[in-house]
């Protein structure tokens, strides 16, 4: 498991449309991967669940990774949230 504290950059944080994208990438691994903030913890797989967190832009999530291909999970995810 990897699990990453990562400081959202996109600057109109995780609404809608970034969600979405996020939900993508997510979904395009085998690992479980879910998005941690204060003491709610939502799998990134669940449009649902990501739009409960209401993360602004400047606002830290924790990013866990579970399974075969969670490293090029991870590197991804970050890569997304911090708008490269």
């Amino acid at each position: 498991m990897v699990k990453k504290a990562i400081r959202v950059e996109i600057p109109t944080g995780l609404e809608a449309r970034s969600v979405a994208v996020a939900v993508q990438i997510a979904s395009k691994y085998q690992s479980k991967v879910y998005f941690e903030v204060d003491t709610k913890k939502v799998n990134a797989k669940s449009i649902m669940g990501m739009m409960t967190l209401g993360i602004n832009a400047g606002e830290e999530v924790t990013v866990s990774a579970e399974g075969s291909d969670e490293s090029q999970a991870m590197v991804e995810m970050e890569n997304y949230l911090k708008g490269a």
